[in-house]
């Protein structure tokens, strides 16, 4: 299997679920696509105008997940364990027909998606696929977080810490080569919240599907969850998910060094705006096996840009 050429799925995947935020039982399918078609979603239930695209200039909410709107004001939202999930199998191109607003949460991290989406198989054609290298550093700061970009070579490096006063969570920090680790633990990790805080997430209107089988939720200095918490850095690794979901809102597979501290849809939406707002700060590759750049000649290290 080439490495450097476009992807999509072998069969059609369903998925029916909970949407975590307005509680309703949504089906999704996704497509196989050609080779330049992107991510695309498809509202089913809208007849016109359904087409929604997953873009960081289509994002118009980053409260508790990051939703896409079209210019016709039809939505999806929560996409961003999907869209991580996309992101991590190398998937460039797919339609998403979706039955609902919102993306179903399932077990609240990116786990089914993957699994699933490995067992229908995958497509490769010979399209060249297309990275964003970042030509210099860009920051973003909001208060005491902030999120920044740099240069890399060759590698997706995300370095990601949280700081809260819960005793639980803390202050807990990862980093990955997103083109090179194993990242099982950081796609299985699940969404969370304090329970102290369920009750105004609730009278805003959200997590009305939320419950402890898509959840961890944190009280005092106890998991609620029975099963406790499926890997040792789960919080942050989670965070982690959400990043990788929302960078692929730039359209493509990113070379790059990111840092974040605090940082959630919001700070990683902002980010990609001030990077995309000058053609200096970042260069669109097409890579072709028959001209590779030097940087990527290793092999080896190319393994999960696949």
């Amino acid at each position: 299997m080439s490495y450097l050429t476009q992807k999509t799925i072998k069969d059609n995947v369903l998925f029916n679920g909970v949407a975590l935020h307005s509680g309703l039982d949504v089906n999704i399918c996704i497509k196989p696509a050609e080779p330049n078609f992107g991510i695309v979603f498809k509202r089913v239930d809208y007849k016109e105008n359904n087409l929604v695209y997953p873009n960081f200039m289509n994002v118009t909410n980053t409260s508790l997940n990051t939703t896409i709107e079209n210019e016709f004001g039809v939505k999806v939202s929560t996409i961003e364990h999907l869209m991580g999930a996309l992101f991590g199998l190398g998937i460039d191109n797919a339609l998403i027909e979706i039955d609902n607003e919102e993306v179903p949460i399932l077990d609240g991290s990116a786990k089914e998606f993957i699994e699933k989406i490995i067992s229908s198989g995958l497509v490769v054609s010979e399209a060249p696929i297309k990275i964003i290298k970042i030509n210099k550093e860009i920051k973003f700061t909001d208060g005491e977080r902030f999120i920044s970009i740099e240069p890399s070579t060759l590698s997706l490096d995300i370095d990601f810490e949280l700081k809260y006063k819960n005793p639980i969570i803390g202050n807990q920090s990862n980093k990955v080569k997103v083109f090179e680790d194993d990242l099982t633990t950081v796609y299985n990790s699940r969404t969370f919240c304090l329970f102290e805080d369920i009750e105004l997430i609730k009278k805003n209107g959200l997590a009305k599907g939320g419950s402890l089988q898509n959840a961890i939720v944190v009280k005092d200095n106890e998991i609620l969850n029975p099963e406790g918490l499926r890997n040792n850095k789960e919080f942050v690794n989670h965070k982690i998910l959400d990043c990788i979901g929302d960078l692929y809102t730039s359209g493509y597979r990113v070379i790059a060094k990111i840092k974040c501290s605090q940082g959630g849809h919001y700070l990683t939406n902002q980010l990609l705006r001030k990077v995309f707002e000058n053609k200096e700060n970042f260069s669109i590759l097409e890579i072709k096996e028959k001209n590779l750049p030097h940087t990527l000649i290793n092999r080896k290290l190319l393994k999960a840009i696949a």
